[in-house]
């Protein structure tokens, strides 16, 4: 795997497993153990994972008495979507004809 931001950052996101943690971390920082808790899995599998998405620096990880909650550090999300906006040119014309034609079907329904 290439060791460069964005590559990591999108290696990271291909799993829905760490996609789900990272939308869980979106509400606010939690255990490995409270991470856990929806998935079919054991604290070190989900432990690896949160390796995974800690390279990436997607998160970080505190220390809080024995406790090391894990919060979502959104920095590298800011530039996969800086890096997608360059494309932007390629989606926006096939939005304004789906914008366009959902107009139409709802004037046609009147």
């Amino acid at each position: 795997m290439a060791d460069d931001p964005l590559s990591l950052t999108f290696a990271a996101l291909a799993d829905p497993t760490r996609r789900a943690i990272l939308a869980r971390l979106a509400e606010g920082a939690a255990t490995v153990k409270e991470l856990s808790e929806p998935f079919a899995m054991s604290g070190p599998a989900v432990s690896k994972h949160l390796r995974v998405l800690e390279r990436a620096g997607l998160i970080t990880r505190g220390r809080d008495a024995q406790w090391r909650p894990c919060a979502l550090d959104a920095t590298p999300l800011r530039e996969v979507s800086e890096w997608a906006e360059a494309f932007r040119r390629f989606w926006e014309p096939s939005y304004r004809r789906l914008d366009a034609y959902l107009r139409h079907m709802k004037e046609t329904e009147r």
